[in-house]
């Protein structure tokens, strides 16, 4: 009687991954996340924008863990770039920013996931594997609000009125504020008070936030 032999299955290899965010603490907890899960190699690790696009460019990873805001830079306008250039590398932007704007302009971009870091840790491990596997993922609850919100210029972005408008505009154009409160013939402690407003409207703290949300509503054209 002869036996039959079975060969065990190839195992399944691992899909490479780049952590990119500025806070080492959460670069340990993400290593420690993927290579736990066992679908996941992480090659590197980054802190900042500019060893980001060189480490992508030198290691072609299959996904790219990204922060939006990497020490005060913001890191959106990499994104069309490294698609790019690095075409195999797909990114999946993993931020504190709940705001359906940054989610819209990081999707259009060339980004194919998009979770906020408060999220489920199933949530991320779905999104890399989706990428991975040429999906996309965009957090439920931001989804749901991105899909209620009008359409970029149908009216005034997070209901800013249209003096705090000119005070951001100036803000991204590296204004201080004493030379905004001189251009706008206005006090200091006014336009400080016209920034604290922007920044609790808008959810942003730094300046490289403020920046990239100008330009996402078009505010330097």
């Amino acid at each position: 009687m002869t036996s039959i032999e079975t060969r065990d299955p190839q195992p399944k290899q691992r899909v490479p991954v780049v952590l990119a965010d500025d806070h080492k603490v959460v670069r340990t907890g993400l290593r420690l996340l993927l290579e736990s899960d066992g679908r996941f190699e992480v090659l590197d690790e980054t802190g900042d924008v500019s060893s980001t696009i060189e480490c992508v460019l030198a290691r072609r990873p299959k996904v790219l863990v990204l922060d939006l805001n990497m020490g005060g830079q913001s890191a959106l306008d990499v994104i069309p770039m490294l698609r790019e250039q690095a075409p195999e590398t797909e990114i999946v932007v993993l931020t504190m920013q709940d705001n359906p704007g940054f989610a819209r302009v990081a999707l259009r971009a060339g980004a194919v996931g998009y979770v906020l870091k408060d999220a489920a840790d199933t949530e991320l491990l779905l999104a890399l594997e989706l990428a991975s596997e040429g999906g996309t993922y965009l957090n439920p609850e931001l989804g749901a609000r991105l899909a209620s919100s009008p359409p970029d210029g149908d009216q005034r972005p997070d209901n800013l009125s249209p003096r705090e408008l000119e005070v951001l505009r100036l803000i991204a154009l590296g204004y201080t504020n004493g030379e905004i409160a001189e251009s706008l013939d206005l006090s200091v402690r006014t336009v400080e008070s016209h920034r604290a407003h922007i920044q609790q409207k808008t959810r942003l703290t730094t300046r490289a936030e403020l920046v990239a949300y100008a330009r996402q509503h078009k505010l330097l054209d």
